[in-house]
């Protein structure tokens, strides 16, 4: 990591990270989300449990950009976006119920995670994505609004033309 403390593109294997945003964005995400067996998962929500199934599916090796976990939870800093409280409480909540579920036996939601891992795995190998890094974080930032985005200044204010679909319009 920057000595600064600043995540810059330098801190993130591009490939992965952008692996991550495909399965998140994909086209077929409603099939997906259901066979993750969960409800009202949108696509940062779902960007967040990826990173999240790569810290507990993912071999010691996949760790050598450990700036990249940071696009699962921005940073208190604002770095590098301020935290999206509302995907943050959303990932949890999907996070504890899986594991309640686990725990009862239900063995669907015991795989969902494994199974996010490996879908994302699949796309990095078989589709060569890429993240646009600057327009990543310039989308963040636009959108962290919608998303109850804070930092230790406090709650992000709007800004002009926020919409989650930005990230897509060219």
């Amino acid at each position: 990591m920057d000595r600064r403390h600043e995540v810059g593109k330098h801190c993130v294997d591009l490939k992965r990270l952008g692996a991550v945003l495909a399965a998140a964005y994909e086209r077929q995400l409603s099939d997906f989300a259901s066979a993750l067996l969960m409800e009202k998962l949108g696509p940062r929500t779902l960007q967040s449990l990826a990173l999240v199934a790569e810290v507990v599916h993912g071999t010691s090796a996949r760790f050598s950009d450990p700036a990249r976990f940071s696009f699962a939870h921005g940073g208190k800093d604002r770095h590098p976006f301020p935290v999206p409280t509302k995907v943050y409480d959303r990932t949890i909540e999907v996070l504890e119920t899986s594991l309640e579920k686990a725990k009862a036996g239900d063995v669907e939601r015991k795989e969902g995670l494994a199974r996010l891992h490996r879908f994302v795995m699949k796309i990095e190998r078989e589709l060569k994505p890429q993240a646009d890094f600057e327009r990543l974080l310039e989308h963040e930032r636009r959108i962290s609004h919608e998303h109850g985005g804070r930092s230790v200044f406090g709650f992000e204010p709007k800004r002009p033309g926020a919409s989650q679909m930005t990230l897509f319009e060219r």
